[in-house]
């Protein structure tokens, strides 16, 4: 496997055409969202088995960010993160469903409570969006309430509570309520990206926030016939090599070709800001995301670290990459921004990346990640969590600089990194750099009291401790 990553470069000093404090060049926004594409899973970002011209095109257009993260580590926790610009302590979604998750008996703290829908007070981002006169519109999964229409799209296709799209779920007839008149056999891929595209042509003169949140590629893992056999008969490795999986990300790299074909035909390219991410880490039982540990559900960089992708034409740098770290809790500022809206006591905890997408510098700053509840094991054999029981258990992670301190609450339990020298984590210097333990310490329990984080500490009467 080519490692792309370790030898792009990073941008400064690029420079951009047009001034973008105008807020008559507000943007369309067309925001694509692949659920559990995993950081290493397209040609851009290091992988020579599956196959993404159009994702690597995105990259050409754009900017890549090389450190970026989803505000949490599974889908509704990470996906509220961005609709509402909050990190998880404010709106309290940590989760998706109950947060006693695995066997009770191993659980050693009683979790704090987990909410499972975003509460209509949260002024979300397409309320945000709406107030400065777009029309907004969700195509797949929204996974934080029953009806996404109560928190400002103006239309929804395929978005409910639920959290993938069923068994047999991405062929037509399909389980979503709302996708009617579909051919059996069709691709819900296929089915939302031209809804989507319907959406953008009916939008007129006004200017539109198109969120594309595919189902696509969690699981049930669903693919054509022939995909799969084209990536069976493909020579793979160790670390890439499902075949079902390579051929969802096939559909849906060629679906972002179908939506560049229409933006540049509409004449609309260079009208249009383009954001391409992930909600969170790939399942690494599924596609192995080396050099990053675990996966999908846990606090190392495998489970939040993500593909971050910015297109605008004339307005962002082809073909630039960037190490500044971000999060999916940028967005929301950023697009107040791009948009000139001016919402009173809204408070964010992401900031905006404009003065970064116009190739200048900002001062990095800390990265927090809060998960005071349990999420059981996927696979124990290829998860590489912290035990084979459980992806992650409840605690605290800061990333400052190229230091990770990773706080675990059952035991008072600590490790620490530096990811510059040790990306995948496996060398715990928390013995050796007390200093900086107790410096990052510091940073964490400021931020958990200004954010009123939930720390569970009552005592799990079920709890029985391990024998020796």
């Amino acid at each position: 496997m080519k490692f792309c990553l370790f030898i792009l470069f990073i941008v400064s000093g690029c420079s951009v055409t047009k001034p973008i404090n105008d807020t008559s060049l507000r943007p369309n926004i067309l925001y694509i969202n692949v659920d559990d594409l995993g950081w290493m899973d397209s040609g851009v970002y290091g992988s020579d088995f599956y196959e993404t011209p159009n994702i690597d095109r995105l990259a050409q257009m754009g900017m890549i960010f090389t450190k970026a993260y989803a505000g949490a580590s599974n889908c509704a926790p990470s996906r509220a993160c961005l609709i509402s610009g909050q990190n998880t302590p404010r709106h309290g979604i940590f989760t998706v469903a109950n947060s006693d998750r695995g066997v009770a008996s191993t659980r050693k703290l009683i979790p704090v409570a987990n909410n499972e829908v975003l509460h209509d007070s949260v002024i979300t981002i397409a309320e945000m969006l709406q107030q400065a006169g777009y029309r907004t519109g969700i195509f797949g999964k929204w996974h934080l309430g029953e009806n996404p229409k109560t928190q400002g799209f103006n239309v929804n296709v395929g978005g409910s509570h639920r959290g993938n799209p069923g068994r047999k779920g991405y062929f037509a007839p399909y389980n979503l309520h709302d996708l009617k008149n579909a051919t059996d056999g069709e691709n819900l891929t296929d089915r939302l990206t031209d809804e989507a595209i319907q959406f953008m042509k009916a939008s007129n003169k006004q200017p539109f926030f198109t969120y594309l949140p595919y189902y696509a590629v969690h699981t049930p893992l669903q693919t054509t016939a022939t995909l799969e056999k084209k990536y069976r008969n493909k020579t793979a490795n160790q670390y890439q090599n499902n075949a079902v999986y390579a051929g969802m990300i096939e559909t849906v790299d060629r679906n972002i070709g179908l939506l560049l074909a229409y933006l540049k035909q509409s004449g609309q390219l260079e009208k249009t800001l383009i954001i391409f991410t992930s909600d969170n880490g790939g399942i690494r039982d599924i596609s192995n995301q080396d050099p990053l540990r675990a996966g999908k559900g846990s606090y190392y960089e495998g489970g939040i670290r993500v593909p971050f992708i910015f297109t605008w034409k004339g307005q962002i740098q082809p073909n630039t990459t960037n190490n500044s770290p971000i999060s999916n809790l940028d967005i929301y500022p950023t697009l107040m921004e791009y948009t000139g809206s001016a919402l009173k006591n809204k408070l964010l905890d992401g900031i905006s990346l404009v003065p970064l997408l116009k190739g200048e510098t900002i001062q990095n700053r800390d990265l927090f990640f809060h998960f005071p509840i349990y999420l059981q094991a996927y696979n124990p054999k290829t998860d590489q969590g912290r035990d084979p029981l459980f992806r992650t258990r409840p605690g605290t992670v800061v990333i400052s600089g190229n230091w990770k301190l990773h706080h675990y609450f059952e035991n008072d339990e600590f490790e620490l990194y530096d990811l510059n020298s040790d990306l995948g984590e496996q060398h715990n210097l928390i013995n050796s750099h007390k200093e900086e333990k107790e410096r990052l310490l510091q940073k964490m329990d400021a931020w958990r009291s200004n954010t009123n984080a939930p720390v569970p500490t009552v005592l799990n009467p079920q709890y029985q401790k391990p024998q020796e």
